[in-house]
C-alpha cells in the first residue's frame, strides 16, 4: 500500500511540476475564504482521488478540493485525508516549499502518511510506526526525530501571531529560527532538523494529518496547548486547535 500511495504522490508531483515549471500556464482564483486556489491544485486533486478511488474503493476520501458534507462523513471510522498541494501560497511564490499530502486515519488516528515536495523531489512517508525519507532517488534512510542544542523553531512564512510565538521563544535559552512553508515542518521534525513546531493560528485537518503521521513514527509527539494528543476523528468543524510538535513530551 505504502508504495502504491508514493507512486500516486509522484504522479500528482509531475502533474504540479508541469505547471510550476512554466508560470503561464499557471491560472490562479480565489476561494470563498479569499486563499488562493490553483489549476495545480485541482489537477493534484483529479490524480490522487481517481488512485485512490481505484486502490480501495471502499474506503472514503476528504480532500481540501474535494469537501464532503458532514451527515455524510460523520460516522466515517477509516478515510483517506488529502492535501492535494499543501503551500499553494509557496507554489505562487516559487520558491519550492509545497507539498502534496496523503494520509490514512484510523479511528482519528493518522495510521499511514505521505508527503512529497516535488520541487525539492523529496519523499517521506510512514507506516507501522516507522519513517523514511527518500532524495533524488537516493537509498532510502530510516529517519528519528532527535533533540539537538542549541533547538531549531520552525515559522510559517505565511502564518505568524508573533505575541505568542515571542511568548514561545521566551522560555528557550537559546534557539535557532527556520521559516519554512508547508507541512515540511513536520517531515523536517521527523529527521531531527528542527525540535519544535508551535502552532498557534489555526490549521485544516488535511494540512496536518500526513505530516502528524510521519513526525509521529519518528518519535515525535504532536499535542495541543492543554496537552492533548490531536486527532482526527470527523467533526463538523475541519479546523484543528492550535499546537505544538516536539521531540520532547515533557515541554508542555
Amino acid at each position: 500500500m505504502i508504495k502504491n500511495i508514493c507512486v500516486l504522490a509522484r504522479l500528482a508531483g509531475d502533474a504540479i511540476m508541469s505547471i510550476y515549471n512554466n508560470n503561464i500556464n499557471c491560472k490562479i482564483n480565489k476561494k470563498n475564504d479569499k486563499s488562493p486556489v490553483t489549476n495545480a491544485d485541482i489537477k493534484s486533486n483529479d490524480i490522487i482521488i481517481r488512485g485512490l478511488s481505484s486502490l480501495t474503493p471502499s474506503i472514503p476520501i476528504l480532500s481540501e478540493e474535494n469537501l464532503i458534507p458532514w451527515e455524510v462523513r460523520k460516522n466515517w471510522q477509516v478515510y483517506w485525508l488529502i492535501d492535494p498541494l499543501d503551500g499553494t501560497k509557496e507554489f505562487i511564490k516559487h520558491n519550492g516549499e509545497f507539498t502534496i499530502n496523503i494520509a490514512l486515519i484510523e479511528q482519528g488516528i493518522p495510521k499511514l502518511g505521505v508527503v512529497y515536495a516535488p520541487a525539492l523531489n523529496a519523499m517521506y512517508y510512514a507506516i507501522q510506526g516507522k519513517a523514511w525519507k527518500m532524495l533524488d532517488g537516493k537509498p532510502i534512510k530510516q529517519i528519528h526525530s532527535c533533540y539537538i542544542y542549541p533547538p531549531s523553531v520552525a515559522v510559517s512564512r505565511s502564518h505568524n501571531c508573533m505575541n505568542e510565538m515571542n511568548e514561545f521563544l521566551l522560555g528557550l535559552n537559546n534557539y535557532n529560527i527556520i521559516k519554512i512553508g508547508s507541512s515540511l515542518k513536520f517531515c523536517l521534525i521527523a529527521e531531527g532538523k528542527i525540535q519544535f513546531y508551535p502552532r498557534f493560528s489555526f490549521t485544516n485537518i488535511w494540512d496536518t494529518g500526513a505530516g502528524h503521521a510521519i513526525a509521529l513514527a519518528a518519535g515525535a509527539h504532536i499535542h495541543d496547548w492543554n496537552g492533548k494528543t490531536l486527532n482526527y476523528i470527523p467533526r463538523q468543524s475541519l479546523l484543528n486547535p492550535k499546537f505544538l510538535v516536539s521531540v520532547n513530551s515533557c515541554y508542555l
